[in-house]
């Protein structure tokens, strides 16, 4: 029996470990999987949510402990790796216990930046009273009880994770300020056109944006605490959000002897330097390329998954990137390379209002899609992103993709006209025939969708168009609507 110790039991680990007991039904792999979080496997997207109320912790979690138990997985809580003994193929966690291994698989993730600004952390190191970081759910928890008494909060960084914090605290009645060290707001993702809208309807939704706002000092000697800017100014900050980006967390790689270079460096097959040791997600490097995003992470754990049990298709070629913005009343989708400046190459069609907060942007390079900014009124953002993803020819009439209503983007996105083989769930690829092929099993709703595919599990973006998917297949029963049947046997061909 071969052994496997997954280190980790974030987002990638836990998918692993599930993709691993999927394949192997004769249980010929024995499983151990450990965790340094004391909670089971949740879905850290969903963190801003329960940030902002909308859900509890109880509702982002992804795979329960009793699942461990039943599919005879080894599951270790709250444990620290301390090093790793590759000749010795054992696992030494802080407690002194060990675990063999005959493969490894390190899904240790990242780890968040903290600037090194006084007053952010105390003479030993730690974070100091009244600064978090947002990352885990301890994290979360600890913010929320530090809003329950402040009047005004600082954000420290304008990017993804940073702005769904900053959401979620406004949405508990706390005044909010993001400082942003850039010239524009994500700029990583969009452009600096977007960034300005994004400003507008930030400041609409109560979270004020202080751009190139560079902290120097958290004072908190007197009555009130404050944040010192470069500039000189002071802003009230009862309590600080540090959401300054993350770095590959490749301590114990590097420590063990792996090829380290910006994360650990692996191949198409996710492996390391070290033929038994492998590597996923956010602590893993392709090609020069860290993804920070789940869908990649949860490709790489199936391509592992395939390699270690033989399965097959056992290899990583990357990954499209498409980022949405989970913040409440923020609908925001970018993907390629939109975000650059326009060049002479590129064709740009591109919409703005920013009183409405709407920012449009389609990228085409030689008649193919090939990046996007959809901030605002999002109506179209299920045919943009399938004709990315496919990277099929653009319609002739540019517009059509902008807004709803004009011909062929609303075309595309009518279920009936989505190619069976189409991805509608990018994190999980999941496809359209996929969710058909469920419907007519049983599963007539979302959340029974999502039971046995996993679609809309991930960052959730697909949600509606599973909605419109199923809504679409029950207006189509032939039970119901028998002129109908030869829509239902397309659908699923």
């Amino acid at each position: 029996m071969t052994r496997v110790v997954v280190v980790g039991n974030g987002m990638a680990g836990s998918r692993v470990v599930e993709e691993l007991r999927a394949r192997d039904l004769q249980r010929a792999l024995d499983i151990c999987v450990l965790g340094a979080e004391t909670f089971p496997a949740y879905n850290r997207i969903l963190l801003s949510s329960v940030l902002a109320g909308k859900v509890t912790v109880g509702d982002i979690a992804l795979t329960p402990e009793a699942w461990y138990e039943q599919n005879d997985v080894q599951l270790e809580l709250g444990v620290t790796v301390a090093r790793i003994d590759r000749t010795a193929r054992v696992v030494i966690a802080s407690d002194g216990r060990t675990f063999g291994y005959d493969e490894l698989v390190l899904a240790t993730g990242s780890r968040p930046r903290v600037p090194t600004v006084p007053g952010f952390t105390d003479p030993g190191g730690d974070l100091a009273a009244g600064v978090s970081v947002f990352r885990t759910v301890g994290d979360c928890e600890r913010i929320i009880a530090g809003s329950a008494s402040a009047a005004h909060a600082i954000v420290v960084g304008g990017g993804l994770l940073g702005l769904e914090a900053a959401r979620g605290l406004a949405g508990r009645g706390v005044a909010v300020t993001v400082l942003h060290k850039a010239g524009h707001l994500m700029e990583k993702q969009i452009d600096d056109l977007a960034g300005g809208v994004l400003v507008r309807t930030l400041a609409r939704l109560g979270v004020d944006v202080r751009l190139r706002g560079v902290p120097i000092r958290y004072d908190t000697a007197g009555a009130e605490r404050f944040i010192v800017l470069a500039d000189g100014q002071h802003l009230p900050a009862d309590i600080v959000v540090i959401a300054a980006g993350v770095e590959p967390d490749v301590c114990l790689a590097r420590d063990s002897g792996l090829d380290v270079n910006r994360a650990i460096v692996v191949d198409d097959r996710m492996r390391t330097s070290d033929p038994h040791v492998w590597a996923i997600g956010e602590c893993a490097e392709h090609r020069g390329t860290v993804y920070g995003l789940v869908a990649p992470a949860w490709e790489h754990a199936a391509v592992v998954a395939n390699a270690l049990t033989g399965a097959g298709g056992a290899s990583y070629a990357g990954s499209a990137i498409v980022t949405r913005l989970k913040a409440s009343n923020v609908d925001l989708a970018t993907m390629g390379d939109a975000h650059l400046e326009d060049d002479e190459t590129a064709e740009v069609v591109r919409f703005v209002d920013p009183v409405r907060g709407t920012y449009k942007k389609l990228v085409i390079r030689d008649g193919r899609l090939t990046g996007a900014i959809l901030l605002g009124e999002n109506a179209t953002v299920g045919a943009v992103t399938q004709l990315f993803d496919r990277g099929g020819p653009v319609p002739s009439d540019r517009i059509t993709l902008l807004f709803p209503g004009r011909g062929a983007a609303t075309t595309v996105e009518n279920p009936a006209h989505i190619p069976d083989r189409a991805t509608v769930c990018r994190c999980n690829n999941v496809s359209k025939r996929a969710i058909t092929k469920c419907w007519l099993a049983g599963a007539r709703t979302v959340a029974a969708v999502a039971g046995v595919t996993r679609a809309t599990t991930g960052c959730g973006g697909c949600r509606d168009l599973v909605a419109g998917i199923v809504d679409w297949m029950a207006a189509a029963d032939p039970d119901e609507q028998p002129d109908v049947p030869a829509l239902v046997t397309l659908a699923v061909s």
